[in-house]
């Protein structure tokens, strides 16, 4: 269901209070990473916060070290009425193109969510299919409410502990550096060695190593 006419106040996570002033309580933001990466999966999560988080770190993923990152990952899981990560390998991306791969992952993320949410904030233009909650979408909805602030949050903290551990099996690649995007150390690993198991091969350069 698409939610329409509720415009974006100038304070700080506003429309989220907007949202709530209008009689949701329990408000699910959903976001994703490793939509970019060249290996590994795609990573999701679900945030339902109580109504009076507002961490004064609390931001965007991408504007945080990762230290802060770290520190607030565990503030809100342990503060957060409920929670919830969901994958999509780079097997599933390969079949199913980065796009339906991450609304998978978020899929999945909003079913493992111990309470059901009245109403999901979903980072991006799209919404999730085949969920009964009400839903928006939100562009840049990472840096406009708090749900899915926390999210980007945890789903950015799991992906990098996740490449992190992945690194011993494949040391070649550096994963444990650039986390599978394709920074130049990345390039030229995969330049002299070749795509490893994880790696995403429907992705450029890939593809086209994969087709010569």
């Amino acid at each position: 269901m698409w939610l329409a006419g509720l415009e974006v106040p100038a304070e700080r996570w506003g429309r989220e209070r907007r949202f709530r002033q209008a009689g949701y309580r329990l408000i699910a933001g959903v976001d994703e990473v490793g939509r970019g990466a060249l290996a590994g999966p795609v990573v999701a999560a679900a945030v339902i916060l109580p109504e009076d988080f507002d961490h004064e770190d609390l931001a965007d993923s991408k504007a945080l070290t990762p230290e802060k990152r770290e520190a607030l990952y565990e503030i809100i899981v342990q503060e957060a009425v409920s929670w919830s990560l969901g994958e999509a390998s780079h097997e599933e991306v390969d079949a199913l193109g980065i796009l339906q791969a991450s609304l998978l992952a978020m899929a999945r993320a909003v079913g493992g969510l111990s309470i059901t949410p009245e109403l999901l904030l979903v980072d991006g233009r799209f919404t999730i299919p085949g969920l009964r909650a009400p839903q928006k979408a939100i562009v840049d909805g990472d840096a406009l409410c708090a749900s899915i602030a926390a999210a980007s949050i945890l789903a950015k903290v799991h992906r990098d502990r996740l490449m992190e551990k992945l690194h011993p099996q494949y040391p070649a690649y550096g994963f444990a550096r650039h986390k599978g995007y394709g920074t130049r150390e990345h390039l030229e690993a995969l330049r002299l060695h070749g795509p490893s198991p994880i790696h995403r091969r429907t992705f450029r350069p890939l593809c086209q190593d994969h087709r010569s």
